[in-house]
């Protein structure tokens, strides 16, 4: 078997400048053609305009593949029949300066925009890729079995599946906005995701003419009830909810927080708000445990159950700073970008408690009608310490946040209860 080290027998840096034959990127260009396409494959080195590279977090995996030898690293992908199932925008957002700085908005249509590029040798791959699917959820079916929801051949068949378009993107960021939309210096912010990925990426700190970054870190996924292009009309109803996603309680039901019950019933929403004409969008993005990760997030669990007095509302977020530092490292800046790559200019009902999330949203230029809370019924006992604690902390709640009293009594099981 050949191994990676005989295929490339010199190492080749980065971290100077130069490059062959590549294409200049103008971030906000007012089209696609202008804007020229991103080109971060290590098949030809010399066209690479960004940093980093493509697949996210699963570059790794390709990186082992073609170490193991399973993968050619040069191979190019053959895209025939893989173009997207419905064909968005572009969208006045698409150009306008600031509004959509963390993805790509061009970067599900490379053959219909890049067609010279692709034609003159540039490999060239998208970043968003759109299909359809049906989703089978029990909590859907129960629904109708309770009259809630009812199949109408179109949106929901009589077995309970729904029909979706549903799109995967890859995290796409130009470093002079990201920087702009947290308050930094581009200077200050790639010297820090440098040190911080412990000198990963050295282009970070040397190559200031590359502006674009394909950071290694997850996606997001939309999934899309109703007509798509419905989304950019202000006048169709629009149910949405902004999901970060929670593994255990998302796929295996932990009952130690509402993510899956408020996941399903913003599902049911948005089914519904689509029968009724509209249009509902669920946009679920990879960041585990507040994007402190899974291991963090086990190991708060264990500190707030077995601290002196159990689990309690009053102490949650202090246990969570104590592990991690900080309570929360989702920072929802970058968050409402893809409702913006999708042409949303207003959402009816947001199906979501959360004050960040709001606030990005609204702060973006979007605007917001009914917030929809969870229903008290769907929250697991469980549960009630962590959304008692963060209607105190300002989450959307119609009844009022709980008090100092009422939260040092809401309390949740031990470990071994």
């Amino acid at each position: 078997m050949t191994t990676a080290s005989e295929t490339r027998p010199h190492i080749r840096l980065t971290s100077h400048a130069g490059g062959q034959g590549a294409l200049g990127i103008q971030w906000g260009a007012p089209d696609a053609t202008t804007r020229r396409p991103v080109v971060g494959t290590t098949t030809s080195r010399a066209h690479r305009n960004v940093i980093g590279t493509h697949s996210g977090s699963y570059s790794i995996y390709r990186a082992l593949a073609v170490a193991a030898g399973a993968l050619d690293p040069k191979h190019r992908a053959d895209l025939t029949n893989t173009s997207p199932t419905d064909f968005l925008g572009p969208y006045p957002s698409w150009t306008q300066p600031g509004k959509i700085v963390s993805l790509d908005p061009w970067g599900a249509e490379i053959s219909r925009y890049y067609s010279d590029e692709l034609a003159a040798g540039y490999d060239i791959r998208p970043t968003i890729a759109i299909t359809k699917a049906h989703v089978i959820l029990p909590e859907v079916m129960e629904a109708m079995q309770k009259g809630r929801l009812k199949a109408d051949g179109k949106i929901l068949s009589e077995g309970g599946a729904a029909v979706v378009t549903k799109a995967a993107v890859e995290p796409v960021w130009h470093l002079p906005s990201v920087a702009a939309r947290f308050g930094c210096s581009e200077t200050d912010l790639r010297r820090v995701l440098f040190e911080e990925t412990g000198g990963m990426y050295p282009e970070l700190v040397t190559r200031s003419d590359l502006e674009v970054f394909l950071p290694p870190i997850g996606g997001l996924t939309i999934y899309i009830f109703g007509n798509p292009k419905d989304l950019a009309n202000p006048a169709v109803e629009l149910t949405a909810r902004v999901h970060d996603e929670c593994n255990g309680s998302d796929v295996f039901g932990s009952d130690i927080c509402t993510c899956r019950p408020y996941l399903t019933h913003a599902i049911e929403e948005c089914i519904g708000g689509a029968q009724r004409g509209g249009v509902g969008l669920i946009s679920y993005y990879r960041k585990e445990g507040r994007a402190l990760g899974e291991v963090t997030k086990f190991l708060v669990y264990n500190a707030r159950k077995r601290q002196v007095g159990g689990d309690t509302a009053d102490k949650y977020f202090a246990r969570t700073e104590c592990v991690a530092g900080v309570q929360d490292m989702r920072f929802q800046q970058l968050m409402p970008d893809v409702l913006h790559w999708l042409g949303i200019t207003k959402i009816h009902r947001l199906v979501s408690m959360s004050n960040m999330k709001f606030d990005a949203i609204t702060q973006s230029g979007i605007e917001v009608g009914e917030r929809v809370n969870i229903p008290d019924d769907l929250i697991p006992d469980d549960a009630k310490v962590e959304m008692d604690a963060k209607m105190a902390a300002g989450y959307f709640t119609p009844t009022g946040a709980p008090t100092a009293e009422q939260l040092k009594a809401t309390k949740g099981r031990g470990l071994n209860e």
